[in-house]
């Protein structure tokens, strides 16, 4: 047995790219949060500016982001966060950002899912907290 029959098919194949997705039964791989988190870091203020006035789930988001910040969430938790806000981030996913209201069906599908296995660790200082920048980011405060 050799090293290459060892390591994960990331290694085999010269690691993550990371402006292609990420599967996700993939999610909780430690490079693969690692690409997320960068992904998040880059990509999410940005591209939630942009959107906010025009997207239902924004406030989801926000908070998504605000308990993914969260110190006290769980790492899992904050795993799968980070994988839904990396995927929200992604110019080209299922339906692209650029079909109008469309192209952001598949992203709140995935908010969708994510609150209904993960929302129990979302705090009300977190919505709060969302519904503050949504109001900052749509010019209400």
């Amino acid at each position: 047995m050799n090293a290459d029959s060892k390591a994960s098919r990331d290694v085999n194949s010269g690691g993550i790219d990371p402006d292609s997705p990420i599967h996700p039964d993939r999610a909780l791989v430690p490079e693969v949060i690692r690409v997320n988190s960068s992904r998040v870091r880059r990509g999410f203020w940005p591209k939630i500016r942009r959107v906010a006035s025009r997207i239902p789930f924004a406030a989801d988001a926000l908070a998504v982001w605000r308990c993914a910040q969260d110190p006290a969430t769980p790492r899992t938790a904050k795993a799968l966060m980070v994988a839904a806000l990396a995927y929200f981030v992604l110019p080209t996913d299922t339906l692209p950002d650029f079909l109008g209201a469309v192209g952001f069906t598949d992203d709140a599908a995935v908010f969708a899912a994510l609150l209904a296995l993960i929302g129990k660790h979302l705090k009300p200082e977190h919505r709060e907290a969302a519904a503050a920048d949504l109001a900052r980011l749509r010019g209400e405060d």
